[in-house]
């Protein structure tokens, strides 16, 4: 068949190529933008059956259309909110994901913000680089009884909990399907998004990005958060309101904020792009110019989607990707993405 993996590393190339001997395959380097997939380019990939994806490549109902012999696309993700699956369902392509490939070490990615925060890591850092080591303003806090809110108790959202009580946190939790065995033996309790939000000194979000979640968090959110708390995402970038939060950093209403996602990420791939004309006017100006805003303020720690890299978890997300792939040519589809 013919297979092309887009936003691939170069030294994945021989994995994949091993695996799949008897078929046509094609790499695009995910270090190029102008080589994400996407409906620009897609024509030029129309003889593609099966495609493998990054959170990058946006795989809409127009991509779709320039691609007529299409019929898996899996994503090397845990989230799928950059493929239309309502378009796909209409072609019969099958979606598939990975869904386990990274509950701790995302989670672990979430304790660094935390810790970066916390202790501020980063300011402290850059101070001694510059040979300054005055610990004035450099004062943290613990984390032992603090309140961990976790929102979304899912695999990663479980793993975070994990890690809360070995710090000796006190945890809240909130999810739209409470899991009462996990509840029963995870040392937390479930409560309201209201109350974990009045409760918490940390906020932390493990949700995917739907339309039940766009905008979860936003300023009727953060006029119930305490003014000392922090919120940490590393799930989608519009699970908060942007403008929403940079108003509440501004006014004082929270503390700080640690993010490995922003909303419009895709737009910030490359940071020379912010000053092409042609660039900005294929996206939202106004959130481009309010992630800037969150650039630079000190008390907001921002890392590129870079919560599941880690050698071990691209091992386990090409092996899935591998097996998605093979489950499909063999008709067994595993990591089908059933919701449309």
């Amino acid at each position: 068949m013919k297979i092309g993996f887009f936003e691939i590393d170069s030294s994945e190339e021989e994995i994949l190529k091993k695996a799949f001997l008897d078929d046509e395959l094609l790499f695009v380097n995910y270090s190029l933008s102008d080589q994400i997939l996407n409906s620009e380019n897609a024509s030029e990939f129309k003889d593609l059956e099966i495609i493998s994806v990054f959170v990058h490549s946006k795989v809409d109902k127009k991509v779709l259309q320039n691609m007529p012999n299409l019929k898996l696309v899996t994503t090397r993700s845990v989230g799928f909110d950059h493929i239309d699956l309502k378009a796909c369902h209409d072609r019969g392509i099958q979606v598939c994901y990975v869904p386990n490939y990274g509950k701790n070490t995302v989670a672990e990615h979430t304790f660094a913000l935390i810790l970066a925060l916390s202790r501020k890591i980063v300011e402290s850092v850059n101070r001694t680089r510059k040979g300054n080591f005055d610990i004035t303003g450099l004062c943290g806090f613990d984390l032992k009884y603090k309140v961990l809110g976790v929102v979304g108790t899912g695999n990663i959202g479980k793993y975070v909990i994990k890690i809360a009580n070995g710090f000796g946190m006190k945890v809240l939790a909130f999810d739209v399907c409470k899991d009462a065995e996990l509840e029963k033996d995870g040392n937390f309790s479930y409560v309201s998004l209201q109350e974990l939000l009045e409760k918490s000194d940390i906020v932390t979000l493990h949700v995917p990005h739907c339309e039940g979640t766009h905008h979860l968090i936003d300023d009727e959110k953060f006029d119930i958060m305490r003014k000392n708390a922090i919120i940490i995402n590393t799930s989608r970038g519009g699970i908060i309101d942007t403008e929403a939060l940079v108003r509440a950093l501004k006014a004082k209403k929270i503390a700080g904020a640690g993010l490995d996602v922003l909303e419009g990420e895709c737009d910030l791939i490359e940071e020379r792009e912010l000053e092409n004309r042609d660039f900005k006017s294929k996206c939202d100006t106004k959130i481009l110019e309010e992630n800037r805003v969150l650039l630079s303020m000190p008390n907001v720690i921002i890392t590129p989607h870079n919560a599941f890299n880690t050698c071990e978890a691209l091992e386990r997300i090409l092996n899935a990707t591998i097996d998605n792939i093979n489950g499909f040519k063999q008709g067994k589809l595993i990591n089908l993405v059933k919701k449309f």
